[in-house]
């Protein structure tokens, strides 16, 4: 059989619901193998989506299909077989868990080999035993996510209800004391005396002065009669009432009881004596897998006293079964005799265990009755027979008097996705939505409850999806104005008709303006009808002080353009004049998609500054006064250097793109930093780090600079240059393939190979004839080559002194050289010979 029919419809688990306390309890036997079985129980109320959260906490990834028996194998096939789930859905579930797909497919295999030949497959495998079995629990926890709940076995395994017995409760009356209980005796009034006596093997306590009582078997109220008898024969006063005896129970001994049949943990336990029947149940974990939850029996000197029905604690919240335990008690959980599974749309599905005479009423009120999309109509079962299986359907009317079998199962299913009366408007209403057909049984009612139709309505024509008789969709149009007006027939509609009323709005294209150049707030407007230049231009936030109000240029298209010519009109141009209140002269109307562009002045220039940054007297930020200032002129203005400057490692900073859509593009950046951070600081590194990013470093000899000033060496200034003039400097860094490379003193007289010295000396990859000095400037120089001497730059105190390193050619080897020189002999031998 093909693998993909393996597994059908997951949809059905779904919408499971787990608690997210739920408990695993493993089984484990071994017989000819090993065979694992797993019960999953459920923990108080059923929460949604929780089983994805116990797959998640399950890892596979170490597990080795090979070392799993034929056993599981099978019993993962007849799980998701009798489940009805995709193969699909099986390897999505198994890969949350991490299991390799190499063993998914291993899987796929033994399972195909298990239902074509019946014969084992499984290979032995070396692994700890220990490790093995708990990945193999893991394996069956995960098909456990399969399998259907069983009604009130989620009782026996939360930790929220443990049905411990309260010991901080007064004596009951009716207790019976035994060998073990620890008994207060206190005496008030004209004799005080308080005793804790313990009951002996042979049921007696010792009361001091007064001597034995026998107490064992007997109630509190009867033990408290003897009690103060003995001890008035000795005492006056408690045969006169001066002193008043009160009895009360202590330490309760323990008591021992016999669990038997089909229980989780089946043996002997060891209660306190203020235990009941549900105490021992839960002590023992419930019924198992195959238990009865309807007679659980209590059996006392070898006859059933009690019987006990969990769930009658489950639907009623009580139990009068539930009653006190007595030492050698055994409890007896018998066969489940009738267990039916309901699946689909109920409250809480799962098997269900059903008494003689109880019906499938009954069965739906432990499911906790429909939910609210169910189909209450008909209720389908599938019943097993004594040769094959058949199906029945169940009306609601049958649902009293019908049994439940062992073995049924009952499928609930949703009531249909569709609607009887619906129609639905949509499109320029005031209320589009869904309608009865009922009470709009034509168009116009239908808008008419729509509350009619907006103005900007399109009425010339609106259209009706209908559906056929087919399900197939057809469209009927009409002319909804004449509709309206009575001057065509009214339409009748029917079941899930769609009238669509269009907008005038939607049905244009999207209209725009556009403006550039000196306004505040340039870019694309919405059109509206009757837009003048002026509108937009307040629009726009009004014009900038450089725009040149005589010049504001519209550009509009062209619908009447001759393709045929070569040189055709492509737009409108007009050229208009604005006054300083924004009138526009010609009082010019705008049209859809017009470009509006103003100009600046020609004479109008923003001032330009630099900043002069380190080691001047006056460090700051400077405006340009001419388009021909150069760095002196600013080291000028700036009082000049300091006695601790450093003139030779002085640079100038510049932007990359200095143009005016560059400016803008910076500026909107800053813009949006300062808009961004709060904080001063951050602000001052953001905006730092944002210019120096869009800045470029330009070396420059500043000791000539003014020494020479205006020449060749003195660069005129753009605006927001930066030049930077460092404090001296004393050391000098020697980097890359020396072997020890460090920051240095400059000294003086020393030159490059003084200072490769002092490092210690070149590496074996370096690669002395590229070695260059980067200056402080930002300038560098390389080692040049004279005849066969090597000249080195000169060192400058900041300087970095960089040796490349010398790219790697592998050597060949001695079997190569001989190779080779063999070769060539040979060659040059036959050569010799060819000209003799």
């Amino acid at each position: 059989m093909p693998l993909s029919l393996l597994f059908q419809d997951f949809s059905y688990f779904a919408d499971l619901h787990y608690n997210s306390g739920m408990k695993f309890r493993l089984n484990h036997k071994f017989s000819s193998g090993i065979v694992l079985s797993i019960f999953l129980f459920f923990a108080g109320v059923f929460l949604a989506n929780a089983q994805n959260r116990i797959l998640q906490t399950r890892d596979l990834s170490q597990l080795k299909v090979n070392s799993l028996s034929d056993q599981q194998i099978k019993s993962f096939d007849s799980d998701l077989k009798s489940k009805g789930i995709s193969l699909e859905t099986a390897e999505q579930e198994l890969k949350k868990r991490n299991l390799p797909n190499s063993e998914i497919e291993e899987l796929k295999k033994r399972l195909s080999l298990l239902e074509s030949k019946g014969t084992s497959t499984k290979k032995v495998v070396e692994s700890s035993r220990e490790s093995e079995e708990s990945l193999k629990s893991e394996f069956e926890s995960a098909l456990s996510y399969f399998r259907s709940p069983i009604f009130g076995a989620e009782l026996f395994s939360t930790s929220n209800l443990s049905f411990e017995p309260n010991l901080r409760i007064a004596s009951p009356a009716n207790y019976q004391l035994g060998p073990d209980d620890e008994v207060i005796v206190d005496l008030s009034g004209f004799s005080e005396e308080t005793h804790a006596l313990k009951v002996s093997p042979d049921g007696f306590i010792r009361l001091p002065l007064y001597g034995p009582v026998q107490v064992n078997g007997t109630t509190l109220e009867a033990a408290k009669v003897r009690i103060r008898n003995k001890i008035a024969q000795s005492n006056p006063s408690v045969a006169n009432g001066q002193t008043q005896v009160m009895i009360s129970l202590g330490k309760i001994r323990s008591i021992r009881v016999y669990i038997v049949g089909e229980v989780v943990k089946p043996g002997t336990y060891t209660l306190p004596s203020l235990a009941g029947l549900f105490n021992a149940l839960y002590a023992s974990g419930g019924p198992g897998e195959n238990g009865s939850f309807r007679d659980v029996q209590l059996v006392r000197n070898n006859k059933v006293i009690a019987r006990l029905d969990v769930y009658d604690f489950l639907m009623k919240g009580y139990s009068k079964a539930d009653i006190r335990l007595q030492d050698n008690d055994l409890i007896r959980v018998g066969p489940i005799k009738n267990r039916v599974e309901l699946k689909g749309y109920v409250n809480r599905e799962g098997f269900f265990e059903i008494k003689q005479g109880e019906s499938l009423t009954n069965l739906l009120e432990y499911a906790g009755g429909f939910q609210s999309n169910a189909y209450k109509e008909r209720i389908k079962v599938e019943r097993k027979g004594n040769k094959q299986q058949s199906v029945a359907d169940i009306p609601s009317s049958l649902f009293e008097s019908f049994q439940p079998k062992n073995g049924d199962i009952f499928l609930i299913d949703s009531i249909l996705n569709r609607y009887e009366n619906r129609v639905q408007i949509s499109g320029s209403v005031f209320r589009p939505g869904y309608y009865a057909l009922n009470d709009n049984p034509t168009v116009k009612a239908l808008v008419s409850s729509a509350e009619g139709i907006k103005e900007d309505a399109f009425t010339g024509r609106a259209i009706i999806y209908r559906l056929k008789d087919d399900n197939s969709q057809e469209m009927i149009s009409l002319e909804l104005d004449a509709l309206l007006a009575g001057k065509i027939a009214d339409i009748p509609l029917r079941r899930e008709d769609k009238l669509i009323i269009a907008s005038k709005l939607e049905m244009m294209e999207n209209r725009y303006v556009q403006i550039t150049g000196q306004v505040l707030y340039p870019g694309w407007y919405p059109y509206a009808e009757s837009m003048k230049l002026e509108d937009l231009i307040v629009a726009a936030g009004g014009l900038k002080e450089a725009a040149e109000l005589n010049r504001v240029l519209v550009a509009r298209r062209v619908d009447d353009a001759d393709r045929k010519k070569l040189e055709t009109r492509i737009a409108d141009v007009t050229l208009h004049e604005v006054d300083i209140n924004l009138k526009d002269k010609s009082n010019y109307m705008l049209k859809p998609f017009d470009m509006v562009t103003v100009f600046a002045r020609p004479g109008y220039l923003k001032q330009k500054t630099v900043f002069i940054e380190g080691e001047v007297l006056y460090p700051g930020t400077y405006a340009l006064e001419s388009s021909r200032q150069r760095i002196s002129d600013i080291v000028e203005k700036s009082g000049g250097l300091t006695a601790t400057s450093f003139p030779e490692g002085a640079i100038l900073i510049r932007r990359r793109d200095n143009s005016l859509t560059g400016n803008i593009i910076l500026e909107n950046k800053l813009r949006a930093l300062r808009k961004q951070s709060k904080d001063t600081a951050d602000l001052a590194r953001l905006i730092a780090e944002e210019r120096a990013r869009t800045s470029e470093v330009v070396g420059i000899d500043l000791k000539k600079i003014i020494e020479k000033k205006g020449s060749k060496y003195d660069l005129l200034l753009n605006d927001s240059d930066i030049v930077r003039i460092p404090y001296l400097r004393q050391t000098v860094s020697v980097s890359g393939e020396i072997l020890f490379p460090a920051r240095l003193r400059f000294e003086k007289g020393d030159g490059f190979r003084s200072y490769i010295s002092k490092s210690g000396g070149y590496s074996s990859r370096a690669l002395r004839r590229r070695a260059y000095v980067v200056y402080p400037n930002g300038t560098a120089k390389a080692t040049k080559n004279f005849v066969l001497f090597k000249v080195y730059p000169k060192v400058l105190p900041g300087s970095e002194l960089v040796v490349p390193t010398r790219d790697e050619t592998r050597r060949l080897s001695t079997i190569e050289i001989i190779t080779m020189a063999t070769t060539l002999t040979s060659t040059l031998v036959i050569i010799s010979n060819f000209i003799k």
